[in-house]
Formats: structure tokens, sequence, C-alpha cells
């Protein structure tokens, strides 16, 4: 079974402790095709304060309760629920480690616990997340946002920006790409003839024009370059009723234009089970779709059904066919 590779995420978090509980709730099998990238005290803390009677080894795990790990460090200054730049270096070396381990072929697949972006900030890197920073090291010109669940999923054509700006980002070019990674995606993970819906801008598409072009001039022209090229796109359909209708199973995918078009119905249906999937990028990558939440860190309280979630979903992108390139606006 191909590896899986999870980072701990900013230690001063729930990283650690759901990543222990996620482990201990595994199948035996998967346990053992998973290597942890962190801290070995951070992790056998959390192992601690979970209950999870985990051990962790830089060698082979010689019984059932032990894991892999490779190490990264957390330097001095780290403090639980709290923001410091130790920690945002911690976790910025566990993804660099990641990468490296992915681009080796080591792993198969990354898993990400949460970061703090402005502990990262802190310490000196400045990303918008996970998204930015895997493209960075990757080489890549970009990359997509997919949010994944059993009722709805949707792709983004810009993220983590102001909202002024990403309504200058709705261009054909990017909506075109963003298109093109989620069709790929999908037919990667079985599904023949992906069917793509792609959310207006504006209110009602821009009733005509009434309430601005963008809509007629970046966002319909890109699907019908889509459609062209065989995909099973459809839009600009209004963002106020194509969510439903791809929850309801109309659509497989919906591409939203930006973060909270495409973020807030998904996290309303599927809050606990929604995975981050990185596309466009020649590594694999999921993630938990939650914070750091510090105000609970290190008490044993967080859930990790969401982290339960993004190693299934990795565990099928493992096995599916080899990535292509998938270039980018």
């Amino acid at each position: 079974m191909d590896a899986i590779g999870i980072t701990m995420g900013d230690p001063s978090g729930i990283g650690p402790e759901i990543i222990c509980k996620a482990l201990r709730d595994l199948p035996a099998e998967d346990r053992r095709a998973s290597i942890v990238i962190g801290d070995p005290k951070v992790m056998a803390r959390a192992a601690e304060v979970t209950g999870t009677g985990l051990s962790f080894t830089t060698g082979t795990p010689t019984d059932a309760d032990t894991v892999r790990i490779s190490e990264v460090f957390v330097g001095e200054g780290a403090k639980d629920g709290e923001i410091s730049a130790a920690s945002g270096q911690a976790a910025y070396d566990c993804v660099v480690r990641a990468v490296e381990l992915a681009q080796a072929g080591d792993i198969a697949v990354i898993v990400t616990a949460p970061l703090n972006k402005a502990a990262m900030h802190e310490a000196g890197h400045h990303f918008d997340g996970h998204t930015g920073l895997l493209a960075h090291l990757t080489g890549s010109p970009s990359s997509f946002m997919l949010l994944a669940s059993e009722k709805l999923s949707t792709v983004h054509v810009s993220t983590h920006v102001a909202l002024a700006d990403a309504i200058e980002r709705t261009k054909k070019a990017r909506v075109l790409e963003t298109i093109r990674a989620g069709n790929a995606h999908l037919k990667r993970l079985g599904l023949a003839r992906p069917r793509i819906a792609v959310a207006g801008l504006n209110p009602h598409c821009g009733e005509g024009g009434i309430f601005g072009r963008q809509d007629i001039d970046e966002i319909a022209p890109a699907v019908e370059a889509a459609r062209a090229e065989g995909i099973d796109a459809k839009g600009p359909i209004s963002a106020d009723t194509v969510f439903y209708r791809a929850s309801q199973g109309e659509f497989d995918l919906v591409v939203a234009q930006y973060h909270d078009q495409g973020h807030i119905p998904v996290k309303l249906i599927a809050f606990d089970t929604t995975v981050n999937v990185s596309l466009g990028l020649p590594i694999q990558r999921t993630s938990v779709d939650h914070g750091t939440a510090f105000d609970i860190a290190w008490t044993g309280k967080a859930d990790h059904t969401n982290m339960m979630s993004a190693i299934a979903y990795a565990r099928q992108m493992a096995v599916a066919p080899p990535l292509t390139a998938v270039s980018a606006a």
C-alpha cells in the first residue's frame, strides 16, 4: 500500500491531537502505511493527552501501536494555544519535508493538519496558506482549491484574496483552467464524464449586464471553451440556485468564483466531513477544512472526524491513475 504523509500542522493547535485520534481509529494496515511528519516529543505528548497509546519511531514500527515519523523539530517559544514564530516555523518546515518526501516518491499523498497563517507570517513565510505554499514549493504557477464532500463539491477560481481582488481574477483564462482542473481530478477518481456547473459572479449572473458584465464577458466564454474541449460544463448559473441543484445530484462539481461563494454552502451541508484538496500541482494533497482551534488546543477535546475524512480521500487519490500536468493561468 502506498504511504501517506501526515503533517503535524501548527504544534500550538489541535493538529497533533486529531492526528493521534485518527491514527488510533484507522485499520492497522492503513496505520502502517502512514508517516507522520513532525516533532516526536510533540506527538508523544499528543498521544498522552488523547489517551491513544501510540508511540512514534523513525524506524520500522514493531507493533500496531507504533507509527513512523519523519522528524521536524519545534524551536523554543511555542506555547499551547498561542500564535508564535516558533510554531509557524515548525508548521512550515513540516510542509517542506512532506513535499520533499512526495517528490522523492516516498509518500503518495500529503495530508495536512491545520497551520496558522499569522504564525507562519511571524516566522517570515508570507503565504496565503497551504495552497499557496505548496504551489511555491513545487514551482507551480498556480493551484486550485477543491472542497469535496459526499453531497456537494466546489472548486474555486480564487481563494484567499480580498473580495475586490477576487472580482478582478474572474477572467476567462482562469475560469477555464479551474474547470479543466476539476474535470481532470474527477476523471482520475473514476467519473467518466463529470457534470460541472459554473457559478455566476454577480447576482442573477449580472441580469444581462445590469449588475456587471463579468458573467457575459469572462465566465460564459470560459464555459463555451470548456464545452468545445468535450467537458460537460454548464453556466454561468446563478449562485443562489446552483449549489442547491448540485446538492440534489444534478452536478458533480460547482466552480465557485471566490472563497466564500464556494465555502459557505459546502460547510453548511458537510461541516465535519468536507475535505480540502489541492489541484494543479505535481504532487497530491488533502487537508482538514478547519483551523488550529487554539481555544481548545491540548485539552483532548478536538474532534478528528474531518481528519479521518481527509485521510480516507487521500487513500482514494493514492490508488488513482498517475497525475498528469494541469496547466494554470
